[in-house]
């Protein structure tokens, strides 16, 4: 028993849960308990993880300016792709419309502190916290990001003296993940209670909406590969059959394990043997973990749009451009969480008022999702070694011997 994964045991609980809305579905409805908290404990994951992984993200490397030319055009880099990753998602559930005829709703808890949804006067009024403590309190997620970069510069200028509050966030942080690692221990009882309430209340239909959203998910991923990634090869003059010819292996260790950790040192070893300067590969791959998610990004717009509409609620094009932003910021820093895209979900459906319901039904469906949003963040920071280098003025000549060498 103990050799089975996670990711099985959330699929066994998804398939126990269904099970169990058709077959008992008055004992089924009586299991909203066991969901809404594992839903709390996510979000009590929140704002502690945000704060250690930002501060220490900004204030670990040492000063800012030691990033140089190099460093700029990364995030530049990473920033472009990602935005655009972002808004083709939000383009493709738009046209799809995966999350149409299902009916999510809020907890009495989430209803009774409802808000209007945000507009783009109130998040400028309240992106800037009063306090750090009363944001984390109530969640205001884009509050504690901006402290925390705010925060991280400030520790990062001020150097050595800031040492101690800089370690405490890598140990605020390092705990956060154990943490995190012990809440998806219930997953599988919490995904499983929050489907079989979801089929009992809503019937079949809501599985044939989440079958909608993984068959978007990877056209979208499919053509943000082909066509983004595709033009931006084209663009810096990347040679497109030796750079998949590198990165062909990282992609598919990232796509069958689901983990960007997994694939990480093959990508360093092959994308300096594709002809990168190990200076570029060394610092823009760990970087790009934390601001180049473009697979994670492009999820996190077609999931978060996909529980708006399976409740019901719609959404302004302003009001997603709001949320877009949200998940721009929140994204940073957490790639090596478990199931970090939950997290960043969460939060960004409390902050637009969304059904928390709809991050643990997709929770059930994630372990499909996240191999390709993996192996898509991998590909995408492979790519951007190649890019950087050729945006220094680098060819890109493969070592001699190598496997690579002479391809054209």
């Amino acid at each position: 028993m103990k050799r089975i994964g996670l990711t099985s045991w959330i699929f066994i609980g998804m398939a126990g849960g269904i099970a169990l809305g058709l077959l008992a579905p008055d004992t089924a409805r009586q299991l909203g308990i066991i969901s809404n908290i594992f839903l709390r404990l996510i979000k009590s994951i929140i704002a502690p993880l945000l704060f250690g992984t930002l501060v220490y993200g900004i204030a670990g490397g040492g000063d800012l300016k030691a990033m140089g030319r190099i460093g700029l055009k990364a995030i530049i880099y990473f920033e472009v792709v990602t935005t655009i990753a972002l808004f083709l998602g939000l383009g493709a559930v738009n046209l799809v419309r995966p999350g149409e005829g299902m009916s999510l709703e809020r907890t009495a808890a989430e209803a009774a502190v409802a808000q209007a949804p945000p507009t783009v006067a109130s998040v400028l009024e309240h992106v800037f916290p009063t306090s750090i403590i009363d944001a984390m309190a109530r969640g205001e997620v884009l509050q504690i990001v901006v402290f925390s970069f705010l925060f991280g510069a400030a520790c990062a200028a001020i150097g050595a003296r800031a040492k101690p509050v800089v370690s405490f966030a890598e140990s605020l942080a390092e705990v956060m993940f154990q943490y995190t690692r012990y809440v998806m221990y219930l997953a599988p009882f919490g995904v499983g209670a929050a489907i079989a309430v979801t089929v009992a209340s809503k019937g079949l239909g809501v599985l044939v909406g989440l079958g909608k959203l993984v068959v978007t998910m990877y056209v979208a991923q499919a053509v943000f590969v082909g066509v983004v990634l595709g033009a931006v090869m084209l663009i810096a003059r990347v040679p497109v059959r030796r750079f998949w010819q590198a990165a062909r292996e990282p992609f598919l260790i990232a796509f069958s394990t689901a983990s960007s950790e997994a694939a990480l040192p093959r990508a360093l070893e092959n994308m300096e043997r594709f002809g990168v300067p190990k200076r570029i590969v060394a610092f823009v791959i760990p970087t790009g973990y934390s601001f180049n998610l473009d697979g994670t990004t492009l999820y996190l717009s077609l999931a978060s749009v996909f529980v708006a509409q399976a409740a019901g609620i719609h959404l302004t094009i302003g009001q997603q451009l709001l949320m877009m932003l949200t998940l721009m910021l929140t994204s940073k820093g957490v790639a090596g969480v478990p199931r970090a895209a939950l997290v960043i979900l969460a939060g960004t459906l409390g902050q637009f008022n969304l059904p928390m319901e709809g991050a643990a039904v997709l929770l059930g469906i994630d372990a499909v999702m996240d191999m390709v949003r993996t192996s898509v963040n991998v590909l995408g920071n492979c790519l951007a070694t190649a890019v950087i280098a050729r945006w220094e003025g680098l060819e890109l000549k493969p070592e001699v011997g190598s496997v690579l060498h002479g391809n054209p």
